[in-house]
């Protein structure tokens, strides 16, 4: 039985047994597992506290993947510390923490992830996107905005969970993963990863909480926590006591709730505050914002008159079509633009020494992932704004380079753009009226 037939049988008996916790996964996790999940970690993934690349490990994988295999098994396995590197929160002085565990513990995540996955596929709800399989942050951009256009939403309320993955508490997670998953060794094996420290600057330091981002494991876990305390709650506890219509959408920590009347509106965002510290967390109170966000009226009230929100790098915002109706139009969030620019800037600064072709090939590169993502209907100016500063940037730092005298002006510059360096222009990927 290969592992996708097994996958498929993880996910008939979780089917079976909606109602009762699994207490029998772990022996679907044979070496044959190991090798499948060996190979899906990236090759230039950066090493763990131990030095050792995937690279390295490959070197003897079947000896290594065996020892693996029975130390799992046996309970003899003992979780590394996680190695910490802080980077900065893009438009922040905070930085994000990032760990990164060894190969081995990436591998035995890997697994055991691959198990769990097909166990609460069946139980997360269709309005959680984040790290999912199958699952986009264009998806959950499209939920939202149909469900605005369909629903006559007044009221959005823009949640956002001070320091999640910094603040979950390990003995709630424990219980709530016993809900559906009761096998001993896969719970061992999460209880010695959220034991297993942080190693950061010369020192290793336990806690109680948090999941350090960067794990393989903590994705799902993250899920699992908020799809009990979050996502659950709304769907079975809050939608069916609201007077009117409403909708939720979570990508991994970011959540967007929308109502139709503001009393209902106003009323679950004060018990949310109190179900978030049921469970350790907290609501910042700062980027927690309640705004007010209905479909413009033919009175001349304008849209200027009604806010606008941020969700997955976009605004969202109410605007006339080119036929002259009133819909949600989404542009790239000022914040992200500017990170882009300014990472741009600091590129082309960095790299104005290497050959033209290089440096056209890697800007081509950074366009065409940009219109990968940022490129949705309605966004093309936004696309032509971060071409047009592209542009400006790349001239700017070339005219650093030694032109042998002459300065390299617009004229020459768009003539080297147009015949031997052209960019590719705005491109619309994600289109609403694709069908």
């Amino acid at each position: 039985m290969n592992v996708y037939t097994k996958r498929q049988r993880i996910a008939k008996i979780a089917k079976q047994h909606r109602r009762e916790p699994l207490t029998l996964l772990h022996h679907y996790i044979d070496k044959a597992w190991l090798y499948e999940a060996f190979g899906e970690l990236c090759k230039r993934s950066a090493p763990g506290v131990d030095a050792e690349t995937v690279t390295d490990y490959a070197k003897d994988l079947d000896a290594n993947l065996e020892s693996l295999l029975n130390r799992a098994k046996s309970g003899l396995y003992k979780a590394p510390p996680v190695r910490r590197v802080e980077i900065p929160k893009p438009g922040s002085q905070e930085k994000r923490p990032i760990g990164i565990p060894t190969t081995e513990d990436k591998v035995l995540q890997k697994a055991v992830q691959m198990v769990l996955e097909p166990v609460y596929e069946l139980e997360f709800y269709p309005f959680s996107f984040g790290f999912r399989p199958k699952k986009s942050c264009h998806q959950a951009l499209e939920y939202t905005w149909k469900a605005i256009m369909d629903n006559n939403i007044q009221w959005i309320l823009d949640v956002d969970i001070r320091k999640f993955f910094d603040t979950v508490k390990h003995e709630k997670l424990r219980q709530l993963l016993s809900i559906r998953v009761r096998d001993g060794v896969i719970t061992r094996l999460i209880g010695k990863w959220l034991k297993a420290g942080v190693l950061q600057d010369g020192s290793i330091r336990y806690s109680d909480e948090g999941t350090p981002q960067g794990g393989i494991i903590s994705p799902l876990l993250s899920n699992i926590y908020l799809h009990e305390v979050l996502d659950k709650w709304y769907a079975e506890a809050v939608r069916p006591r609201l007077k009117r219509r409403s909708f939720m959408v979570r990508y991994a920590d970011d959540a967007i709730l929308g109502f139709e009347s503001r009393e209902d509106a106003v009323e679950v965002l004060r018990v949310l505050k109190n179900r978030l510290l049921r469970f350790g967390l907290e609501l910042h109170p700062e980027k927690t914002r309640l705004i007010y966000f209905g479909k413009p009226q033919s009175n001349g009230e304008k849209p200027s008159m009604r806010g606008s929100f941020d969700f997955l790098g976009f605004t969202h915002f109410w605007a006339k079509s080119l036929r002259g109706y009133w819909a949600v139009r989404r542009k790239t969030a000022s914040k992200k633009l500017r990170e882009k620019l300014k990472n741009l800037n600091e590129w082309c600064s960095k790299n104005r020494g290497l050959p033209l072709s290089l440096q056209h090939e890697k800007l081509c590169q950074k366009l065409k992932g940009h219109y990968a993502y940022y490129g949705i209907t309605g966004n093309a100016r936004s696309l032509g704004i971060y071409l047009f500063y592209l542009r400006r940037t790349w001239k700017k730092w070339l005219n650093r380079r030694s032109w042998r005298g002459h300065k390299l002006t617009w004229e020459r510059f768009a003539e080297m753009i147009e015949h031997s360096f052209p960019l590719p222009p705005p491109k619309i990927v994600h289109s609403i009226f694709k069908t």
